[in-house]
């Protein structure tokens, strides 16, 4: 009789704990929406607005998005840009944050963004300031970054993508004081998770 009030005290310890694996097999909530994310990564073609300089580097980021607003799809975007070729005369790289704002056309999705980082300039050789009383051979800078661009998916999560923004550099060796880049990236887009859009 012991022996049998143990076994049902058994099965009902394994029923409590396998019955809430069943419960949380049903429908989500109504609440929970997932969050679309991607990731891309590209080459990226630089004009930097330093007396004619360029660069070839990498670009590579990602998007998280958020709640839809009217039309328009916002997403949170960190993005980082890294030289691997320069012109010798300066090469540009930068760590940004901020927002896109896309609109979904079936495959094509074209996007604006506004960006701000921080970002460094490397001069070779060394330039001097306009009062040639200083050479730098580098220069921080805090970085502001809009720009537009389009991804077209192409097959299951892959899209191709196209971008260009206008990258506003402080600089301590122009008459301005600041340097206006352009970086231009092709690449490719993956959804990590798609969400739902509505």
């Amino acid at each position: 009789m012991k022996v049998q009030k143990i076994g049902w005290a058994l099965a009902l310890l394994v029923f409590c704990a396998r019955g809430g694996q069943y419960a949380d097999g049903q429908a989500e909530a109504a609440g929970v929406r997932k969050i679309p994310v991607s990731a891309f990564v590209g080459g990226t073609g630089n004009w930097t607005g330093l007396y004619g300089g360029k660069n070839l580097g990498i670009n590579a980021g990602l998007d998280v998005g958020l709640h839809s607003l009217w039309v328009l799809q916002p997403s949170f975007e960190i993005r980082a840009m890294y030289p691997v070729h320069d012109g010798h005369i300066d090469s540009q790289k930068n760590i940004l944050v901020g927002f896109r704002f896309d609109k979904n056309f079936n495959r094509l999705t074209p996007y604006v963004d506004v960006l701000y980082g921080l970002g460094k300039i490397v001069y070779d050789p060394a330039r001097p300031n306009p009062t040639q009383t200083f050479a730098y051979t580098s220069s921080s800078s805090n970085v502001f970054s809009p720009g537009v661009g389009l991804e077209y998916r192409v097959v299951g999560p892959f899209s191709f993508k196209a971008d260009a923004q206008i990258q506003r550099y402080s600089t301590p060796v122009t008459e301005t004081g600041h340097i206006y880049a352009k970086p231009v990236t092709v690449g490719i887009t993956y959804q990590l998770f798609t969400g739902r859009r509505h």
